[in-house]
């Protein structure tokens, strides 16, 4: 689902922080703090000695995870939000219903949170999941690793949505929505200024991989996530006022799209900077690393999502199972960017259990996104049922020039039934 509304402006149970509640973790740049109230998601973050950064007023604020999966509708949900997914959030509900913290620790350098839900639409009602979050400090810098752990009794396929990975909600002062979406990241090309009062949210593609939400004087809170280039957010209220309890609040949100199983155990980190926007872009710098195709199938989708085709869930048995039996199956990769001149040929080891002896490979281009006949390779393939390894020459194609920024591979042109593939990996190596 597009994820355009967010969890605030309907949310009417307004509850202010309770500082006992807090627990926390601070080094000599800045501290932050978990409410243990709520979910132990993040209520606080502040540089030594300073104001709270992030906007509290409802159940729908803080910094948390909050994923999203069918059916739609899902259960009862409350008037305002009609229509609305299956949504665990870390903090509570919107009738004011808090998640429960059920283990919480803290070291010299490290917080960890172990916590059941809220689906953000139901009253009262838990995630059918289970939240872990870990915390450490590095410099001016909150890393955080969140992990979903999905206990559903329906187990069926939803298909992919979009994720807020993580959503985070700041102060009002903190009105400047901050970025880097120009198509030669890591080259100190200027950043820009994103106008927006939402919701809807503004939405764009941070190719550095990280936004901030700043003052005035253009300081405040990045948001980094490494793995990801789709961004939403904006502003909401009155700008340049307002605390962690006041309604304006400013929102930045890593989004990709992800099939949540009913068993899925998902993953993922994400940094917190404090500092000037040319010290959070320095960060998001200095922890880049070179990007290529390396996608092993052996226990996951890698991220990747099916479209007119279907798999055998999760847990894999060291491979990926499709079944190929709609027309036009098609398999797409999460965005990466990487140089065709680096990587002109990529290698598929898989077992091919299909009627048809020939697949296809498709690239996207940057400038020219998307996926089209003469942006693919089309390559011969044995369809015996074992194990081979196809290396697909991409510089063939006169258009895989610049830089690739996707992939999409279709396995077969059109499936049928008992049509299948095994699936290990597609890589550059």
């Amino acid at each position: 689902m597009k994820i355009s509304l967010c969890i605030l402006l309907l949310c009417f149970v307004a509850l202010p922080l309770q500082a006992d509640n807090i627990k926390y973790l601070e080094n000599s740049h800045l501290r932050v703090g978990v409410d243990l109230d709520r979910g132990g998601v993040i209520a606080y973050l502040a540089k030594k000695g300073g104001e709270n950064l992030i906007n509290v007023h409802d159940m729908g604020r803080f910094v948390q995870a909050s994923y999203y999966s069918g059916p739609i509708p899902f259960g009862n949900a409350h008037p305002g939000w009609k229509n609305w997914a299956w949504n665990p959030i870390g903090a509570g509900d919107v009738y004011g219903n808090k998640a429960k913290v059920l283990e919480s620790t803290a070291t010299a350098d490290t917080l960890y949170i172990k916590t059941v839900p809220m689906q953000w639409a139901l009253n009262n009602v838990p995630g059918e999941c289970i939240f872990e979050t870990w915390i450490t400090l590095d410099n001016n810098a909150v890393k955080v690793r969140h992990r979903l752990n999905n206990n559903r009794p329906d187990k069926t396929h939803y298909g992919a949505h979009d994720q807020e990975l993580p959503a985070v909600y700041t102060i009002g002062k903190l009105h400047r929505l901050m970025t880097y979406d120009g198509n030669e990241p890591f080259t100190n090309k200027p950043v820009r200024v994103i106008k927006n009062a939402g919701p809807p949210w503004a939405s764009w593609k941070a190719t550095e991989h990280w936004a901030a939400l700043v003052d005035e004087t253009g300081w405040g809170v990045g948001v980094l996530h490494s793995d990801i280039y789709s961004f939403i957010g904006g502003f909401h209220g009155t700008a340049g006022k307002g605390g962690a309890n006041d309604d304006a609040t400013g929102y930045i949100a890593p989004v990709r799209k992800e099939v949540l199983d009913h068993n899925i155990v998902y993953t993922y980190n994400f940094d917190l900077v404090l500092g000037s926007v040319n010290e959070i872009r320095e960060y998001a710098v200095s922890h880049h690393a070179p990007t290529r195709p390396d996608y092993r199938f052996r226990t996951d989708r890698q991220h990747w999502i099916m479209a007119n085709c279907t798999d055998a869930g999760l847990p894999f048995s060291g491979y990926w199972h499709i079944k190929l039996e709609k027309n036009d199956p098609q398999l797409i990769a999460p965005e990466l960017w990487w140089s065709a001149k680096e990587i002109p040929q990529l290698s598929i080891r898989a077992a091919f259990h299909t009627q048809q002896a020939q697949a296809k490979l498709f690239f996207s281009v940057l400038g020219k996104e998307g996926f089209s006949e003469e942006q693919s390779v089309t390559f011969s393939v044995i369809p015996d049922g074992r194990f081979r390894t196809y290396t697909v020459d991409l510089s063939a194609n006169v258009h895989y020039r610049g830089t690739i920024t996707g992939l999409r591979f279709d396995p077969e042109d059109s499936g049928a039934s008992g049509d299948y593939i095994d699936l290990l990996y597609l890589s550059w190596r």
